[in-house]
């Protein structure tokens, strides 16, 4: 097989191993102490916090958006719940950690203001997010199970005031654009046309070619629905058809209006995404197996894995999150910038089986 890419998923398969080659370097070489990645997980929750506030003001003044909570959102995530994760740690050190958790908690409120401003998606992503982060550290730390009566209530709660408070402020400020309620009726009007193309045009590799946007021209395999950021590929100079402009409306209906089993399925076919699931699956295997090991040392009196057992805790909330929203709810969720990211979370999780024989 040539070295250099000659499709979309030849490129997302050869970047996905760079980049995860780069991800078990830098994990197994830099110092990745409890107070490395506790202070890493601030400046990066801060960070984020700033530039979805950038963006929510854009909003309100018009001047474009980015989106930024669409690639940025899972990394949000991995930032904060690694923070709640590093508390219990330090307190079973007897670290006071009462003005570090306001200060996280702060971060927290900051994240979900701006990033539900700019888009619904996130606020789904997000919460989705911190309810598995709070199973998993209630797991791994033999705390009081998240699901009681209580808890569940308010979860629920947060998700109708979320929504709620972006609906009425929609309204208040004649701003559709803060409307879930417009969303849900976009999807409702356009995912019907999204679901006839693939549904009927999709095969075990691949679709028919006639069905894509490009016509006679598409290979009828990997035309570009699925695929790593535009930019990497231009400047690359690789010639891969690619959506950019206004034929991101041709794009849109399957990126923007449908879940991602049907992008990966359409553009790539059945095999291929069934090949994807089963490469989620044992991603997510594979970080509960290190978890339990990492609590296994972590429970016998090992502090060398603390920041490591912080940062996968992290890192597999946020693909579990990130999986789920845009295989099932939202193609553009992993597609794009975003699919990045995914690959990268990934990659975190992956890279902790390198450390097993250092004991």
């Amino acid at each position: 097989m040539a070295l250099i890419a000659q499709n979309h998923l030849q490129l997302i398969i050869e970047f996905g191993l760079i980049l995860y080659v780069a991800v078990i370097f830098f994990l197994n070489f830099a110092p990745v102490s409890l107070s490395a990645v506790l202070l890493f997980s601030l400046i990066l929750g801060i960070a984020l916090s700033l530039l979805f506030g950038i963006d929510a003001f854009f909003l309100f003044f018009s001047f474009g958006q980015s989106e930024f909570s669409h690639p940025f959102g899972p990394i949000a995530l991995l930032a904060i719940v690694t923070a709640l994760a590093a508390l219990p740690m330090m307190k079973e050190a007897g670290i006071n950690v009462g003005r570090m958790k306001l200060f996280i908690y702060l971060i927290l409120i900051a994240l979900t203001v701006f990033g539900g401003l700019v888009h619904r998606s996130f606020l789904i992503l997000w919460i989705m997010g911190l309810v598995i982060g709070y199973f998993i550290l209630s797991k791994s730390f033999r705390q009081k199970s998240l699901f009681s009566i209580k808890r569940i209530i308010g979860f629920i709660s947060m998700i109708v005031v979320g929504f709620g408070g972006l609906e009425i402020l929609s309204r208040i400020l004649s701003m559709p654009v803060f409307s879930p309620l417009l969303r849900i009726t976009r999807i409702e009007e356009n995912s019907a046309s999204g679901l006839n193309l693939v549904i009927k045009n999709t095969a075990l590799l691949g679709h028919i070619p006639d069905s894509a946007y490009w016509g006679a021209a598409s290979l009828g395999f990997s035309d570009g629905y699925i695929t790593l950021p535009i930019n990497l590929i231009t400047n690359f100079g690789l010639p891969f058809p690619v959506f950019f402009g206004l034929l991101v409306n041709k794009k849109d209906v399957i990126d923007y209006m449908l879940p991602g089993i049907f992008g990966w399925g359409y553009d790539f076919g059945y095999l291929t995404l069934f090949m994807l699931l089963l490469w989620c699956v044992g991603i997510i295997i594979i970080g509960f197996k290190m978890l339990n090991i990492y609590k296994d040392k972590r429970e016998s009196g090992v502090k060398r894995y603390l920041g490591r057992e912080a940062l996968l805790i992290g890192s597999l909330t946020a693909f579990i999150a990130q999986a789920w929203v845009g295989l099932f709810l939202m193609n553009r969720t992993i597609n794009g910038m975003a699919l990045l990211t995914f690959i990268f979370l990934s990659g975190m999780v992956v890279s902790h089986i390198i450390f097993v024989k250092k004991d």
